[in-house]
């Protein structure tokens, strides 16, 4: 699989054409990612007809952006123009069409990349897993009998299948960490607000943001210029600054991810944060009240259409109390401001991504506290203490050819996203992280 910048510098030079690179994506989503439940529709006249005028403004001398001619998919509860946003809900199947894309959608169009497909993801996001009542469990490319994760599943899988090479994702509580990190991929959950949010179905607001799964640290850095519109990172030769998340980070974690941490930053200090398993507590009730609160009337109106497993958990946030929430509101604030403070001057903070590899699709249950626990709730173990903060978040994949991905999470500082990239590419370029596709992944080629 090329990555996107390389696909872009090939369409740009002449050397393919943008339709010539849709077609080969087109092809390889329609032969091969079926046993992977990941697409929930094809886009082809659309993807077309943008291919042809990205081939267009290159016939004409025009410089058609930085993302010339590469294909992605975005997780289905971004609006697309033309059709209904379903939020992976039969609920919403036949709402109104959309009027007009996404935000990030028109800016990644305008940068000259193609959006393919719509992917796979929990109802309404509310979830771990991808275990969706309409399309289906969304499986993982390098063991299809485990779990992608979730809730963007679908991003995830059809990027580490190697049949696009960058997709969107949303990432309330952990959504695009954990698909990112069982499906040995780069995925960034930035800095709460940083990206924007128009024309993407919520969830909730407190946490909500949007972001990439990517192949490299490379194609990380262009999307989020594009996607931020902004030009580059500042250079800098400052030493990153980094520590290791101990406490709750340092339990229910893959001894490899000790040991990566232990090669990755040899004594680094450790840094505790306070009230962790208050503050996912406090994230879970959020969540759920904000959630709840949202989908109200719809439940009033039509409890039945709702996936069971989220129906439920809806109702109860529905009925929680307003000042339980507003408690708990206040409770964030007062923690963000301590983890800010137990930060200290360090730009990057080391933790696990997930708690465990991929758990299999016929008993999705992962060991917690030595207990066996549902992982559609439970593989945020790591990733929803640090939404909670709003803070950045970049998922990375260990390097591990022969074995199934797991990752860590580069947490930094509000808006530190350059630094997080800085260290990242550091890592890459020592081999400590990278992606290996599985063995079925030589499918789209770009169209060499």
């Amino acid at each position: 699989m090329r990555q996107a910048i390389d696909i872009a510098k090939a369409v740009k030079s002449g050397a393919t054409t943008a339709r010539a690179v849709v077609d080969s994506s087109i092809s390889a989503l329609e032969q091969q990612a079926y046993p992977l439940v990941a697409v929930t529709r094809l886009l082809i006249d659309r993807a077309r007809a943008e291919a042809d005028a990205v081939d267009a403004a290159i016939a004409a001398g025009r410089d058609p952006g930085p993302l010339a001619g590469v294909p992605y998919g975005v997780k289905d509860l971004f609006d697309v123009a033309g059709l209904p946003t379903t939020a992976g809900s039969r609920l919403y199947v036949d709402a109104a069409p959309a009027s007009d894309d996404a935000e990030t959608i028109r800016r990644l169009r305008d940068a000259g990349a193609i959006l393919v497909a719509t992917l796979n993801m929990d109802e309404f996001a509310y979830g771990f897993a991808t275990i969706n009542a309409l399309h289906g469990t969304t499986r993982n490319p390098h063991d299809l009998n485990r779990l992608a994760g979730g809730s963007s599943g679908g991003s995830a899988a059809v990027v580490a299948a190697g049949l696009l090479p960058f997709s969107l994702g949303s990432d309330t509580n952990g959504s695009i960490r954990v698909p990112a990190s069982l499906t040995g991929l780069y995925g960034l959950k930035p800095t709460h607000g940083a990206l924007p949010m128009g024309g993407v179905f919520p969830f909730a607001d407190s946490f909500d943001d949007v972001g990439p799964f990517t192949l490299s640290v490379a194609d990380m850095r262009l999307l989020w210029h594009v996607l931020t519109a902004t030009d580059g990172d500042q250079p800098s030769d400052a030493p990153v600054r980094v520590a290791r998340l101990g406490g709750r980070f340092a339990q229910n974690v893959d001894p490899d991810q000790v040991a990566a941490m232990d090669r990755i930053a040899p004594g680094a200090p450790v840094i505790e944060l306070p009230d962790i398993a208050r503050a996912r507590s406090a994230a879970f009730l959020i969540t759920a009240y904000e959630g709840g609160a949202l989908h109200r009337a719809a439940l009033a109106k039509d409890a039945l259409s709702f996936d069971p497993a989220t129906r439920d958990r809806l109702i109860a946030g529905s009925l929680l109390p307003d000042d339980l929430y507003d408690m708990a509101q206040i409770f964030r604030a007062d923690y963000k401001a301590a983890v800010l403070e137990a930060m200290g001057h360090h730009d990057v903070l080391l933790a696990p991504a997930t708690p465990c590899i991929a758990p299999p699709v016929d008993d999705p249950r992962i060991l917690i506290d030595a207990v066996l626990t549902p992982a559609r709730a439970d593989l945020g173990i790591h990733s929803q203490p640090i939404s909670f903060t709003g803070l950045p978040s970049l998922a990375v994949p260990l390097y591990r050819p022969g074995r199934l991905p797991i990752g860590l999470q580069l947490i930094g500082r509000p808006n530190g996203e350059a630094a997080l990239f800085r260290y990242a590419a550091w890592l890459e370029e020592r081999g400590w992280i990278g992606v290996t596709l599985p063995a079925s992944a030589a499918i789209f080629e770009g169209a060499e």
